[in-house]
Protein backbone atom coordinates (compact mmCIF):
# COMPACT_ATOMS: atom_id res chain seq x y z
CA UNK A 1 0.00 0.00 0.00
CA UNK A 2 2.80 2.32 0.30
CA UNK A 3 4.45 1.81 -3.02
CA UNK A 4 1.05 2.75 -4.18
CA UNK A 5 0.28 5.93 -2.04
CA UNK A 6 3.90 6.73 -3.04
CA UNK A 7 3.25 6.08 -6.94
CA UNK A 8 -0.09 7.54 -6.98
CA UNK A 9 1.18 10.41 -4.89
CA UNK A 10 4.39 11.15 -7.37
CA UNK A 11 1.99 11.08 -10.58
CA UNK A 12 -0.22 13.53 -9.04
CA UNK A 13 2.68 15.86 -7.85
CA UNK A 14 4.12 16.10 -11.21
CA UNK A 15 0.65 16.59 -12.99
CA UNK A 16 -0.87 19.11 -10.80
CA UNK A 17 2.28 20.36 -8.42
CA UNK A 18 2.92 19.99 -5.32
CA UNK A 19 1.17 23.18 -3.49
CA UNK A 20 -2.08 21.83 -5.48
CA UNK A 21 -2.40 18.17 -4.60
CA UNK A 22 -3.79 17.64 -0.80
CA UNK A 23 -4.25 14.71 1.40
CA UNK A 24 -7.88 14.54 0.90
CA UNK A 25 -7.40 14.24 -3.27
CA UNK A 26 -4.60 11.43 -3.05
CA UNK A 27 -7.10 9.28 -0.65
CA UNK A 28 -10.17 10.32 -3.00
CA UNK A 29 -7.76 9.50 -6.20
CA UNK A 30 -6.96 5.93 -4.34
CA UNK A 31 -10.16 5.16 -3.10
CA UNK A 32 -8.54 5.05 0.57
CA UNK A 33 -9.51 7.00 3.72
CA UNK A 34 -6.67 9.66 4.44
CA UNK A 35 -6.12 7.43 7.68
CA UNK A 36 -4.63 4.94 5.79
CA UNK A 37 -2.28 7.68 4.34
CA UNK A 38 -1.32 9.11 7.61
CA UNK A 39 -0.57 5.53 8.61
CA UNK A 40 2.33 5.55 6.40
CA UNK A 41 3.30 9.20 5.75
CA UNK A 42 3.32 11.18 8.84
CA UNK A 43 2.44 14.23 7.17
CA UNK A 44 2.21 15.73 3.55
CA UNK A 45 6.11 16.65 4.10
CA UNK A 46 7.17 13.04 4.79
CA UNK A 47 4.96 11.95 1.72
CA UNK A 48 6.65 14.61 -0.65
CA UNK A 49 10.33 13.46 0.37
CA UNK A 50 9.01 9.65 -0.09
CA UNK A 51 7.96 10.60 -3.47
CA UNK A 52 10.70 12.84 -4.48
CA UNK A 53 12.99 9.91 -3.18
CA UNK A 54 11.46 7.15 -5.23
CA UNK A 55 11.50 9.48 -8.78
CA UNK A 56 14.89 10.27 -7.97
CA UNK A 57 15.98 6.11 -8.02
CA UNK A 58 13.71 5.61 -10.73
CA UNK A 59 15.59 7.92 -12.87
CA UNK A 60 18.97 7.45 -11.57
CA UNK A 61 18.46 3.23 -12.29
CA UNK A 62 17.01 4.19 -16.19
CA UNK A 63 20.26 6.88 -16.55
CA UNK A 64 22.64 3.99 -15.60
CA UNK A 65 21.06 1.60 -17.82
CA UNK A 66 21.28 3.96 -20.65
CA UNK A 67 24.73 4.55 -19.74
CA UNK A 68 25.39 0.83 -20.12
CA UNK A 69 24.43 0.76 -23.80
CA UNK A 70 27.67 2.26 -23.80
CA UNK A 71 26.07 4.89 -27.23
CA UNK A 72 27.76 7.72 -28.91
CA UNK A 73 28.48 10.29 -26.38
CA UNK A 74 25.81 12.89 -27.54
CA UNK A 75 23.64 10.52 -28.54
CA UNK A 76 23.28 9.50 -24.90
CA UNK A 77 22.90 12.67 -23.50
CA UNK A 78 20.14 13.19 -25.93
CA UNK A 79 18.74 9.48 -24.69
CA UNK A 80 18.87 11.27 -21.16
CA UNK A 81 17.30 13.86 -21.59
CA UNK A 82 14.51 12.04 -23.64
CA UNK A 83 14.06 9.81 -20.55
CA UNK A 84 14.16 12.54 -17.71
CA UNK A 85 11.90 14.75 -19.20
CA UNK A 86 9.21 11.31 -20.02
CA UNK A 87 9.26 10.63 -16.01
CA UNK A 88 8.82 14.28 -15.14
CA UNK A 89 5.78 14.65 -17.47
CA UNK A 90 7.75 17.00 -19.62
CA UNK A 91 8.10 19.29 -15.98
CA UNK A 92 4.87 21.19 -16.96
CA UNK A 93 4.33 21.51 -13.63
CA UNK A 94 8.01 23.29 -13.14
CA UNK A 95 8.31 20.51 -10.16
CA UNK A 96 11.69 21.50 -9.20
CA UNK A 97 10.95 25.24 -8.86
CA UNK A 98 7.48 24.54 -7.08
CA UNK A 99 9.86 21.87 -4.55
CA UNK A 100 12.49 24.71 -3.70
CA UNK A 101 9.53 27.51 -2.89
CA UNK A 102 7.95 24.88 -0.71
CA UNK A 103 9.95 22.38 0.30
CA UNK A 104 13.12 23.99 0.48
CA UNK A 105 14.50 21.39 3.08
CA UNK A 106 13.55 18.68 0.32
CA UNK A 107 15.20 20.68 -2.75
CA UNK A 108 18.02 20.85 -1.06
CA UNK A 109 19.29 17.52 -0.28
CA UNK A 110 17.47 16.93 -4.24
CA UNK A 111 20.12 18.75 -5.35
CA UNK A 112 23.11 17.90 -3.59
CA UNK A 113 22.20 13.89 -4.68
CA UNK A 114 21.58 15.41 -8.53
CA UNK A 115 24.90 16.74 -8.64
CA UNK A 116 26.45 13.99 -7.29
CA UNK A 117 24.70 11.65 -9.62
CA UNK A 118 25.02 13.86 -12.64
CA UNK A 119 28.53 15.16 -11.83
CA UNK A 120 30.17 11.47 -12.19
CA UNK A 121 28.14 10.73 -15.62
CA UNK A 122 28.66 14.19 -17.19
CA UNK A 123 32.60 13.78 -16.23
CA UNK A 124 32.34 10.09 -17.63
CA UNK A 125 30.53 11.40 -21.26
CA UNK A 126 33.03 14.11 -21.21
CA UNK A 127 36.04 11.97 -20.85
CA UNK A 128 34.93 9.30 -23.40
CA UNK A 129 33.88 12.53 -26.07
CA UNK A 130 37.09 13.33 -26.19
CA UNK A 131 38.28 9.78 -26.59
CA UNK A 132 36.51 9.73 -29.59
CA UNK A 133 36.77 13.01 -30.97
CA UNK A 134 33.19 14.48 -30.94
CA UNK A 135 34.34 16.73 -28.22
CA UNK A 136 37.58 19.34 -28.12
CA UNK A 137 40.50 17.82 -26.72
CA UNK A 138 41.39 21.33 -24.48
CA UNK A 139 38.24 21.67 -22.66
CA UNK A 140 38.33 21.68 -18.38
CA UNK A 141 35.96 18.80 -18.15
CA UNK A 142 35.59 20.04 -14.48
CA UNK A 143 34.29 23.52 -15.27
CA UNK A 144 31.77 21.96 -17.85
CA UNK A 145 30.80 19.55 -16.22
CA UNK A 146 29.92 21.69 -13.49
CA UNK A 147 28.49 24.60 -15.92
CA UNK A 148 25.94 22.11 -17.18
CA UNK A 149 24.67 20.66 -14.43
CA UNK A 150 24.52 24.85 -13.37
CA UNK A 151 22.47 25.29 -16.69
CA UNK A 152 20.60 22.16 -16.00
CA UNK A 153 19.34 23.13 -12.71
CA UNK A 154 19.44 27.09 -13.96
CA UNK A 155 16.59 26.83 -16.98
CA UNK A 156 13.62 25.77 -14.35
CA UNK A 157 13.86 28.91 -12.17
CA UNK A 158 10.64 30.36 -12.80
CA UNK A 159 11.05 33.41 -12.56
CA UNK A 160 14.01 33.58 -15.23
CA UNK A 161 12.35 31.42 -17.46
CA UNK A 162 8.29 31.71 -17.00
CA UNK A 163 6.68 28.62 -18.28
CA UNK A 164 4.17 30.29 -20.73
CA UNK A 165 7.11 32.02 -22.48
CA UNK A 166 9.35 28.88 -22.18
CA UNK A 167 8.04 25.12 -22.21
CA UNK A 168 10.28 23.42 -20.15
CA UNK A 169 10.66 20.60 -23.28
CA UNK A 170 11.99 23.59 -25.36
CA UNK A 171 14.41 25.10 -22.91
CA UNK A 172 15.73 21.37 -22.39
CA UNK A 173 16.21 20.96 -26.15
CA UNK A 174 17.52 24.34 -26.72
CA UNK A 175 20.14 24.34 -23.51
CA UNK A 176 21.42 20.91 -24.69
CA UNK A 177 22.06 22.02 -28.17
CA UNK A 178 24.05 25.07 -26.90
CA UNK A 179 25.87 22.55 -24.29
CA UNK A 180 26.82 20.50 -27.19
CA UNK A 181 27.91 23.21 -29.87
CA UNK A 182 30.12 24.61 -27.49
CA UNK A 183 32.06 21.82 -26.83
CA UNK A 184 31.71 19.84 -30.10
CA UNK A 185 34.39 19.25 -32.72
CA UNK A 186 33.47 18.89 -36.60
CA UNK A 187 32.91 15.22 -36.68
CA UNK A 188 30.50 16.23 -33.37
CA UNK A 189 28.54 18.79 -34.76
CA UNK A 190 27.79 16.66 -37.67
CA UNK A 191 26.12 13.91 -35.14
CA UNK A 192 24.76 16.61 -33.56
CA UNK A 193 22.67 18.32 -36.49
CA UNK A 194 21.81 14.41 -37.65
CA UNK A 195 20.17 13.97 -34.06
CA UNK A 196 18.48 17.36 -34.28
CA UNK A 197 16.51 16.67 -38.05
CA UNK A 198 15.32 13.72 -36.32
CA UNK A 199 11.81 13.93 -35.24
Amino acid sequence: MKEKIIEKANDMFLNFGFKSVTMDDLASELGISKKTIYAHFQNKTKLVEAATDHLFCIITDGIDTILEENKEPIEELYAIKAFVMYHLKDEKTSPQYQLQKYYPRIHNSLKVRQFETMQECIIENLERGIRTGVFRKHIDIEIISRLYFMGMTGIKDQEMFPLQQFPVSKLMTDYLEYHVRGIATEKGLKILDNLLKQP
